[in-house]
Order: C-alpha cells, then structure tokens, then sequence
C-alpha cells in the first residue's frame, strides 16, 4: 500500500512538472523563463550540497565553477575566438559551433578540474579558514575573466561574450519554436524540458552517491573528521572528489546558461551569486535532497514573484526607495524569518532515530 502511494505521487509530480510550462506559457514567456532559471539554479544548489551538504566542507566560492562551464560554452560557440585568432579560423572554417553533446561533459570535465585545484590547497583547511580561501577562489576567477584580454583577449574583458549559438538538440536550436502534437512549444518552454531532464539526471547521481560508501565516508567527514580518519577513510582523496563532483554540476549548468542567454560577461558571477546558492542549501535543508530542492526553487522565484510587491511600495514612497534594493530587502528578511522559525532548514533530513517528515512544514 505505501509503494503504491509513492508510486501514485511521483507519478502525480512528474505529470504536473511535464504540463506546468504548457500552462505557464499562456501568460507569456516571463513566468516560463522564471521556471528555467529555478531549474538552473537547482542544479547549482544539488552541486554545492555535495560538497556543503555531504562533506561539510563550506565553498564559497562555488559561482567559479559556474562561470568555467559558461565561458567554455560560449568560446565554443560564438565567433570570438574564430575572429580573434586566425589560426582557428583556418582550421574552422566555417565558424566555432560545438555541439551539446561535447559541450556538457567538456564543461563538466574543466570544472571538475577546478574544483581539484581549489581543494587541493584546502585540504588541511576548516571552517571560516576554507570559506576564506574558497571566497577568494571565486573572486580570481571573476577577476580573471574580467582582465582576460590583454595581452591576448580571451574572455573580451568587461564586455562580455555575445552572439553565442543557441543550445541544439539532434540539430534543433532550441530557440526556435517548435510544434508537436499540435501544441506550439517556444524557446523558453524547450529550454525547460532541457534543463528538467538535467535536474532530473541530476538528482538520480546525487541519490545514488548519497546511499553509496563514498557518501557515507563524506557524511563521516562531515560529522568528524578525526574519527573517520581513525576509521581508515581517506579524508584527502574523498575531499578531492567531494570538491570535484560538486564543480560538475556547476559546469554544465553555467554551460547551459550561456546556451540560454546568448551573453555571458563577470557581472553574472559575483559574490552575491555564491552566497545565494550558500543560502539555498541552508535554507532548504543541508544533505537533503529535497530540502535542497525546495530551498533553489524558493530563492530562486522569490525575488521575481517581489518584484511586483517592491513596485508598488516604491510608487507609495514616491519613487525615494530604489526597487531593486527593496526588493533584496524583502528577500533577506523572509530568510531571517524562516531561519528562526525553522533553524534547520524548511525540509531538514531526518535525525538519526526518527522519522522523516511526511511533508515539509
């Protein structure tokens, strides 16, 4: 009888997850292109929990990898490179445009290598020390980016990257729109059955390494450090891989947002963006999957659902009060609020001895 429940219920959710975008899409493409940047998001927040989450080792500086796998993508796929240096215009002669299925295990494969070479210094690090470096990872990378044109102009600087292609499937630009089954499908609602299969596939490898000995050993890590390594586990390869999973995630999803916003330039990869996904993680509930879930799709709407909130108490004031910083305002109060009410997070995994919730609170 319970099997049957669970099965009725995983059923019921992946049947409104598959009609939400044909629903959402008769009131625009705003709320769908909401939806698609939740999943983005989402797939940031799963990343970081294996690292945050499972390992206990605090990243704050995990927005780096986001903008490896981002930049990546639009080297691949924009002119930039092809008009920047000759020789690539001569063994491409028909531009720079790397397919998807290249594109997502190369991103994966260049931030996991990142984040191998921020653990590896880290290692002996805890606590504020690790934040501290892992804080100061992410800012060089900006940085990085944002100087990258001299002598030889790589990243294009300030300016950003333009005119990069389109995410394709089997040769489809997902930018176009497409007709199937006699329902017209927009850009922004394929993107979103693109980025859900990633969350989707994403979830499956964060389940099954949550119930394998690697995740037991980072949850010992996470627990005592000492101890587990008293027990024989070997904290300094299973850091390594918590760090380099962790940065897979942030790769393809940074790949899949410079697919989707045809732009990438450093001002998308601030400091802010680290400490959100810090605060998603928390919010939801460290190493549970769907508090974690839970967390990325709330932060990640909540500033868009305010905004039209923040509009009206600005017009109230007579314009005195900026709306994008009230709107920032709310959302951290709402944080505050919910971090007091609920200190472990709004669906927190069960403790050891008693049961998991049946629903989050």
């Amino acid at each position: 009888m319970q099997q049957t429940k669970k099965l009725a219920i995983f059923l019921a959710s992946a049947l409104a997850l598959l009609i939400l975008p044909l629903i959402a899409q008769q009131f625009g493409s705003g709320p769908v292109r909401i939806m698609d940047t939740a999943l983005l998001y989402v797939m940031l927040a799963l990343g970081l929990n294996i690292v945050v989450g499972y390992a206990g080792l605090l990243d704050l500086g995990y927005v780096a990898f986001y903008a490896v796998g981002a930049y990546m993508f639009a080297l691949l796929a924009s002119p930039h490179l092809w008009d920047t240096f000759p020789a690539i215009a001569q063994m491409f002669p028909n531009g720079l445009h790397t397919p998807l299925w290249v594109t997502i295990p190369l991103g994966a494969g260049l931030a996991a290598l990142a984040g191998v070479l921020l653990g590896a210094p880290t290692l002996k690090l805890r606590g504020d020390y690790l934040a501290i470096v892992t804080l100061g990872f992410g800012e060089i990378i900006r940085v990085f980016m944002n100087n990258l044109e001299h002598p030889v102009n790589i990243t294009n600087g300030p300016r950003g990257l333009g005119q990069i292609d389109s995410i394709a499937v089997f040769g489809v630009p997902l930018s176009q729109k497409v007709t199937v089954l006699g329902l017209e499908l927009p850009g922004v609602t394929l993107h979103y059955y693109l980025f859900l299969t990633l969350v989707v596939v994403s979830v499956l490898i964060c389940y099954r390494l949550e119930n394998s000995r690697i995740g037991r050993a980072w949850m010992a890590i996470r627990e005592d450090e000492i101890a587990a390594k008293a027990m024989g586990i070997n904290t300094r390869n299973l850091k390594l891989l918590a760090f380099g999973m962790g940065a897979t995630f942030g790769g393809v999803a940074g790949a899949m947002f410079a697919g989707f916003q045809g732009f990438v330039s450093p001002e998308s990869f601030s400091l802010q963006e680290s400490v959100l996904i810090v605060a998603m993680v928390v919010l939801g509930g460290m190493g549970h999957l769907p508090g974690v879930i839970l967390g990325a799709l709330l932060l990640a709407a909540l500033p868009e659902v305010l905004r039209y909130v923040a509009g009206d108490i600005q017009q109230m004031t007579d314009g005195r009060i900026d709306a994008a910083i009230l709107r920032q305002a709310l959302v951290a109060l709402a944080m505050i609020v919910i971090m007091l009410m609920r200190p472990r997070g709004l669906w927190p995994a069960p403790e050891h001895g008693k049961p998991a919730p049946k629903t989050p609170a």
